[in-house]
């Protein structure tokens, strides 16, 4: 009995190794197959294993790759050209914060023949049971051909848009005509439409910025001036302009500024009111985010019957946090995933009355990444929704030295005075 059981685990023995390599040559078959690059990269930084693919994007042959550190590989720029910095760098990344996948879309990979390729990249931690990092495993692909679609899509997009926007306009422009009572006489009934084929040219004139924008925004077109901004003072002052839309729909429209200072905004003299405000300093363009704010705005008044808004603005160290809050519709769980894609709309009941291009939240994600910005929402069905827009924040001490600064090149710059004995 002793010996048969033996012969049984010699047997289990072999049938387990027999197994192993069974899954090892299928990995390597699959690694060796597949056209991604693939990348194990140890603890320290060192390359451990690299894939035929990482080999033909990168250049670098696999037993040359293989115990190198894999900055000496791998090296990202941006559309530029410029070095990504080590915030930047999605590989850098994951050793600091080894919590979640890194992913980046935009990159280009300097190859060993110092061409540049335009590449995705998704790094991923290996956590031990141990809650310890022991390696990182990055999967790039070549992406020429689909930049170059979406660059094609892109420019068929904005000329096709730009081309469009002056006949509509005209149109608009003769029916606003046509409906001036100091210009044509037409009946009540004739009105009525007219005023109907306004609004739909008003909408398609809508549809059509959007569309030039959101292109704009893919290809990187997009202009943006980043000043240094004051958020607390700028959305104040946003809040006064915003509120005649509020009071037409009878909406109650608040500023929130801290933790607990509330400034009634539909108020006529919402500068007037005295309170502590903390500082809240951030790069942006102020124009794109007006185009933001407002955009996040005028969808919570939309969707928004009865009850109030509010424009609040709260913070961290590291971040300022600004959010648009309402008392509306809300939004179906099942949707919040898709809200910022183009052309993504809820449609429900309470929507499909209310007209929109599907482009103005993801125009709104476009620019706040235009500033290593991010924008999200919570929502409730019946309750509401809240937008939230987070900005990297400067201290009071960085936001002076900067105006310190752009002071000395101002004056620096300034054309220098002629002397008196130069004076003809």
């Amino acid at each position: 009995m002793f010996g048969h059981g033996h012969k049984a685990q010699k047997g289990t023995t072999v049938k387990l190794e027999s197994s192993l390599r069974d899954t090892q040559q299928a990995s390597s078959i699959i690694l060796n197959a597949i056209e991604d690059g693939v990348m194990l990269i140890d603890k320290n930084g060192v390359i451990q294993l690299f894939n035929p693919g990482a080999s033909k994007i990168t250049g670098w042959p696999e037993n040359e790759a293989r115990n190198l550190d894999f900055r000496s590989v791998i090296k990202l720029v941006d559309a530029k050209g410029e070095a990504y910095t080590p915030d930047q760098d999605p590989l850098t990344q994951i050793f600091k914060n080894p919590n979640e996948t890194i992913r980046d879309n935009k990159g280009f990979l300097v190859t060993r023949g110092n061409q540049q390729v335009p590449i995705s990249i998704s790094v991923s931690p290996l956590i031990s049971t141990d809650q310890t990092l022991t390696g990182v495993v990055a999967i790039f692909r070549d992406v020429t051909k689909e930049r170059m679609e979406e660059k094609q899509r892109s420019e068929f997009i904005s000329t096709a848009s730009h081309e469009m926007r002056t006949p509509v306009a005209a149109i608009e422009g003769y029916l606003a005509l046509a409906m001036n009572d100091k210009v044509s006489t037409i009946d009540s009934r004739a009105k009525n439409y007219l005023e109907k084929a306004h609004e739909s040219t008003q909408h398609l004139g809508q549809l059509f910025q959007d569309l030039l924008t959101s292109a704009k925004a893919e290809d990187g077109r997009l202009i943006s001036h980043p000043e240094l901004m004051e958020l607390g003072s700028y959305i104040e002052q946003l809040c006064n302009d915003l509120k005649f839309a509020a009071d037409k729909k009878g909406l109650a429209l608040e500023f929130n500024i801290g933790n607990s200072q509330t400034i009634d905004a539909t108020k006529s003299a919402v500068g007037g009111q005295k309170v502590v405000k903390p500082l809240y300093y951030s790069r942006a363009d102020p124009e794109r985010m007006r185009e933001v704010i407002t955009n996040l705005f005028d969808n919570a008044v939309k969707y928004t019957d009865q009850g109030k808004i509010t424009i609040g603005m709260t913070g961290d160290n590291q971040i300022v946090q600004i959010y648009i809050k309402d008392t509306g519709v809300g939004i179906p769980e099942e949707d919040i995933p898709h809200l910022f894609q183009k052309f993504y709309r809820v449609d429900n009941s309470a929507t499909r009355t209310i007209g929109g291009t599907g482009l103005g939240l993801y125009i709104c994600r476009k620019i706040l990444e235009l500033y290593q910005g991010r924008i999200w929402v919570e929502s409730e069905m019946g309750k509401g929704s809240t937008f939230f827009i987070n900005l990297p924040r400067l201290s009071t001490e960085q936001a002076q030295k900067e105006k310190l600064n752009i002071t000395s090149a101002n004056i620096s710059a300034a054309p220098t005075p002629l002397t008196g004995s130069m004076v003809q």
